[in-house]
């Protein structure tokens, strides 16, 4: 009997008794999985996620502070690559069907018995098997209209003086279908993808193109193809697309191939240009991109290159920065804040990461506790404005994060000041 792939996974669930007993009681390894953490709620999952890269995330979707949907909107931005399974007591698919973008790999009703989750977790386990085996496979698949339309844009793409009429360009493209109609204007932008052993051999096949190609298509109309041993990919949208699934596209594909091919995988992605005709400076800005990246797995985007401002430590010095002005705001994030640098937040983390040896995450966790120590201690302001002045809406999210932070509740800190003071007036 050929041994099962084991995969990794985190359990986040409320509810501690049964957290806890799914922990204990679910058979993991007989079922190829391997438990690597579990959380009570979506802030400590999502930091989990971030620790242990888990093949599956399995939570419940109504959770305290984050929620299962929104938890899984934020692994996204951080683990693309990974599956998420919802346990949930809501019958409420419509609910549900918010986070199908998502990565969801199945979708459990409450109550569940051990025996019925042993159960759903033998049908992930074949699904994710599935995945591996598609990515792994050598076999171009069918793809009708896709030759056709390579061939339209490899010229663009390769050939310094292929054409130079944009509504020539234009004409072919709709002609092949990689444009809907006259009406149809998107943006472009290169991506172009090579993989390599740990010697640094090139292993990137033409296999590849499918691989990449599945995975473009979850977030953008894109056309692939194998080209002197990298597969470039012409991806197509409009700005607001670009902005927020490009750099998860980038994130991606570089995790899929350490995971499932064992390979390093190095990623260049050019500006966005609006024209067919100027695809072949896209390619070149991300061929560029891809040399500059050094050998490492990750996606360098050719706008984190110059100036120099935006790279290493003096861009994590911005960041640190940035951080410290902005982060009474709720809506902060690793995206938001790569939109003040102009830089991309798979830049910006590594970034971060490597100067700092910490996530974006905790860095600001930290910013808001230690501002909200300071505020606890020093102003008469109520409990509730205190957590407003650090980025937080929900009271309740706050005093967790800061008891789990500072070791004491804010009313126990206040509480024991007081007594302190009142000691010291005697």
């Amino acid at each position: 009997m050929v041994p099962k792939t084991l995969y990794t996974v985190v359990v986040a669930d409320d509810e501690d008794e049964l957290r806890e007993a799914v922990c204990r009681m679910i058979p993991w390894q007989e079922l190829g999985f391997r438990l690597v953490g579990s959380a009570s709620n979506g802030l400590d999952a999502l930091q989990l996620v971030e620790k242990k890269e888990p093949d599956l995330l399995l939570t419940d979707i109504r959770m305290p502070f984050i929620s299962g949907i929104e938890l899984a909107r934020q692994v996204r931005e951080v683990r693309p690559a990974m599956n998420i399974a919802f346990l949930s007591g809501y019958d409420d698919f419509e609910y549900a069907k918010q986070a199908i973008q998502y990565n969801i790999i199945s979708y459990m009703l409450k109550p569940l018995t051990m025996e019925g989750l042993a159960k759903e977790l033998q049908v992930i386990h074949q699904k994710i098997d599935a995945q591996f085996a598609l990515f792994r496979q050598n076999a171009l698949p069918e793809a009708p209209g896709k030759e056709a339309q390579a061939a339209v844009l490899m010229p663009l793409v390769l050939d310094e003086y292929a054409e130079s009429n944009p509504e020539s360009a234009r004409a072919a493209a709709r002609q092949a279908g990689i444009l809907r109609d006259r009406d149809d204007n998107p943006c472009y932008t290169v991506m172009v993808t090579a993989l390599s052993d740990e010697e640094g051999a090139n292993r990137t096949e033409r296999s590849f193109v499918a691989t990449v190609d599945r995975l473009a298509a979850k977030y953008l109309r894109a056309v692939c193809f194998y080209t002197g041993g990298k597969v470039a990919a012409v991806l197509l949208g409009n700005p607001s697309d670009f902005q927020e699934y490009l750099h998860i596209l980038a994130d991606e594909i570089p995790q899929v191939a350490a995971r499932v091919l064992g390979l390093r995988c190095r990623v260049g992605v050019s500006r966005t240009v609006c024209s067919l005709t100027e695809l072949h400076d896209a390619y070149r800005e991300a061929m560029e991109a891809l040399r500059q990246g050094g050998t490492e797995s990750a996606a360098q985007f050719i706008g984190d290159l110059a100036p120099a401002v935006k790279g290493g430590e003096g861009l994590c010095k911005r960041a640190l920065e940035a951080i410290s002005q902005h982060y009474r705001e709720a809506d902060l994030s690793l995206v938001s804040l790569s939109g003040m640098l102009d830089v991309s937040p798979n830049h910006l983390s590594a970034c971060i990461k490597k100067y700092t040896g910490e996530t974006f995450i905790n860095i600001l966790i930290r910013t808001r506790m230690e501002a909200a120590r300071q505020l606890l201690t020093d102003s008469p302001l109520k409990i509730q404005q205190v957590a407003a002045q650090c980025g937080y809406t929900d009271q309740h999210y706050f005093s967790y994060c800061f008891k789990k932070y500072c070791g004491e509740s804010p009313v126990a800190l206040r509480r024991r000041l007081e007594a302190e003071k009142a000691g010291a007036a005697l």
